[in-house]
């Protein structure tokens, strides 16, 4: 495999920085992007020889231009592109204000429109692509005071069905992982009491770790995974069977 070139979404925290250390690892030359907490970039560029870009994927321009400046630094077209980012704004549907729900659609779900529209002529050019969406077990079940996140995950499901169809033929995959609980900041940051919860109802018995969705990142990326395209793979111990 040549030296590839991925974006990473969200790529400096939680799952994204996983996965972009996983890619790494495994010969990529990696760009993670983000859109806040520039010393925590900076940290994890200089920890783990990562390049940083600091871009709002929310903004269909913002994008281009982001993956215009990918392209240049790290000297060619982007190969791979895992859409990653997200955000939460719960609330439950009658408290929830029309901010709150264009915020998560434009971020978790406008943003793999915006990030795949960037990278997807070069792709077709060159006749190789993979995308793959990180949506989440809770696009597939729905979670209460989740509607616009749930929502938004669960539309990168038709999203990724849909573009499958469309770039098959030029040698681009576009597959999307639905993670569990993961034991990230945010979900260890939850009530001792509620966590426990919801392990017990995991099968497996416990949170699964960033690493694991980035494995399957890692498959999904690799050039010999060309003959799986338009599928979900769930990352979840077990807890949502399909």
């Amino acid at each position: 495999m040549k030296h590839r070139i991925a974006i990473v979404t969200g790529g400096t925290r939680g799952i994204g920085a996983a996965i972009s250390i996983g890619l790494k690892k495994a010969g990529y030359k990696v760009a993670a992007n983000y859109a806040a907490r520039d010393d925590v970039a900076e940290a994890f560029s200089k920890e783990h020889g990562v390049s940083v870009f600091k871009w709002d994927i929310s903004d269909y321009n913002a994008c281009v231009a982001g993956v215009k400046k990918v392209s240049e630094t790290l000297g060619g077209p982007v190969d791979i592109l895992v859409n990653n980012a997200g955000i939460t704004r719960d609330g439950a549907m009658h408290k929830m204000t029309p901010t709150q729900w264009e915020e998560v659609i434009n971020t978790n779900l406008n943003s793999c429109f915006y990030m795949s529209r960037a990278v997807l002529d070069s792709m077709r050019e060159h006749k190789f692509g993979r995308i793959i969406n990180i949506s989440s077990m809770n696009g597939q079940l729905g979670q209460f005071g989740q509607t616009n996140y749930s929502a938004a995950k669960s539309g990168i499901f038709g999203f990724t069905k849909a573009l499958a169809r469309e770039t098959a033929g030029r040698g681009i995959t576009v597959n999307a992982i639905a993670p569990g609980y993961i034991a990230t900041d945010m979900v260890k940051a939850i009530k001792e009491d509620i966590l426990k919860q919801i392990v017990a109802g995991i099968p497996v018995g416990r949170l699964g770790e960033p690493e694991e969705v980035a494995r399957a990142v890692l498959y999904l990326a690799d050039d010999e995974a060309s003959f799986t395209t338009g599928e979900t793979m769930s990352v979840n111990g077990g807890q949502h069977m399909e």
